[in-house]
């Protein structure tokens, strides 16, 4: 990471109900929605005020997660209703680690927004931000600043 890559501002509290369900529902993947103010220039910094918990519909939900759509929509217009933006995404890992899979890489679909990932082993959260180049995409990692 150099100093003009970008940062996700995440409350401690968000951060560890988000680890006390990744553990709660372990073996399985959880998922859920980011809410606040979101940045998309390079160096930008997001702001995650809220997370909306969204139950993982995958069919494999111990090695994938997914959103259903009307309920990922249900989600968006809940936090724009309440002057929020999409600040991104968080799912878990709870054996791999906190950075982005093959399948990760493969199903982003969100330019610009931050991915948080939870590691349960090991424990370990990071955060990363989905880039897209001429079609092609990628995930950089980003700063994650606890307040």
């Amino acid at each position: 990471m150099t100093s003009s890559s970008p940062e996700l501002v995440v409350p401690a509290e968000i951060r560890d109900r988000i680890l006390e369900r990744a553990r709660e529902e372990s073996p399985a993947e959880i998922c859920g929605i980011f809410g606040g103010e979101y940045v998309p220039t390079p160096d930008g910094r997001s702001r995650v005020r809220s997370q909306y918990p969204a139950e993982n519909v995958a069919e494999t939900p111990r090695t994938r997660y997914r959103i259903d759509p009307e309920a990922q929509l249900e989600i968006f217009e809940r936090l724009e209703s309440g002057g929020e933006e999409i600040v991104g995404f968080y799912h878990s890992h709870p054996r791999g680690p906190p950075r982005p899979s093959a399948t990760d890489e493969a199903q982003a679909t969100w330019p610009d927004r931050s991915y948080l990932i939870v590691s349960l082993e090991p424990l370990e959260v990071r955060s990363w931000r989905w880039r897209e180049d001429e079609g092609a995409g990628r995930f950089e990692q980003e700063r994650l600043v606890l307040e």
